[in-house]
């Protein structure tokens, strides 16, 4: 397990390293000069040059990109360009809604995703299995914005129950629950769908498993032969698609947060790109793409532990 765990490391220096590289040349295809919008529209050629030449981009790229990665290597991720704050300052400040957020979804999200699925596959056929099927298709069709735009529109604005705009208090506080509650209930909302449909089919093949006969012929409780048996044995699926979209729940994030207008990485990533404010873009880049690379990492980890046959690897 270990060794395997080792290897998902080092795979992870090359891909981190071809993340960068791509996040650099986006920020370099932009059409706007970040050294004018430092400077301002009014600034004069010669103001503009000097401003670029701090900045170091009358450097080649290969050059640019070594001084970036060096300045990477020591912790500099460099000054904003609009607000003339620390990007690490930034995002420190905005990592944690975002990490409030995604649990937050996640929380109530996956249990709710693995019932629907084990209940369907349980009482295949019927109407609540198609009930089931139905809502996991609807779920996986519907815009991320949309649903949050129809959840602001009717709980937020109609009827008034929570706040729909910015974050009210930490999570562990009822002002930091109420207004985590709606973003939740979108990003949320979507994830629900490929759990449920997943859980499905990886139930509805267990319980025809022969483990799962021999422990209905000892006697067992079914709740005990459901969860137990079919249920433990179908997550090993489940697990790594749990994994596959909570990474892309990262993305997610970035339209719930502007939505919403929580205090998140995902907006501070959009406001970063429409300003060209190229530091702090390439900061957000670099913290949305080694979420998604220890989400991934953490998955490997549970797959090894879910999966008996791995474990000697």
């Amino acid at each position: 397990m270990l060794r395997h765990i080792l290897q998902r490391l080092l795979l992870t220096v090359p891909v981190m390293l071809g993340v960068l590289l791509v996040g650099f040349l986006l920020m370099q295809v932009v059409p706007t000069d970040p050294a004018i919008v430092r400077a301002g529209p009014t600034a004069s050629a010669e103001i503009v040059a000097e401003i670029r030449r701090e900045l170091g981009l009358d450097e080649p790229l290969y050059y640019q990109f070594g001084i970036y990665l060096w300045r990477l290597l020591q912790g500099d991720l460099g000054v904003s360009i609009i607000n003339n704050v620390s990007v690490v300052h930034e995002l420190g400040a905005t990592i944690g809604p975002t990490l409030e957020l995604m649990f937050a979804s996640l929380f109530w999200s996956i249990p709710t995703g693995i019932a629907l699925g084990t209940v369907a596959a349980y009482w295949r056929g019927s109407l609540l299995d198609r009930f089931v099927t139905a809502l996991s298709v609807a779920g996986g069709s519907v815009p991320v914005f949309f649903l949050g735009l129809m959840l602001i529109w009717f709980v937020g604005f109609q009827w008034q129950w929570l706040p729909f705009t910015g974050r009210g208090g930490p999570l562990w506080t009822l002002e930091g629950w109420q207004s985590v509650a709606l973003p939740a209930l979108t990003l949320g909302g979507v994830f629900i769908a490929p759990v449920a449909r997943m859980t499905r089919a990886a139930v509805l093949e267990t319980l025809g498993a022969e483990h799962v006969r021999t422990a209905r012929a000892k006697g067992l409780a079914e709740g005990t032969v459901v969860v137990h048996h079919a249920l433990r044995n179908a997550l090993i699926p489940v697990v790594t698609l749990i994994g596959l979209q909570i990474g892309f729940l990262l993305g997610g994030a970035v339209v719930t947060e502007t939505v919403f207008s929580w205090p998140g990485v995902g907006r501070l990533a959009v406001g970063a790109i429409l300003s060209s404010d190229f530091p702090m873009a390439q900061g957000t880049i670099i913290v949305l793409s080694l979420g998604f690379i220890l989400i991934n990492l953490l998955v490997d980890m549970l797959y090894v532990a879910l999966d008996p046959r791995m474990r000697g690897h």
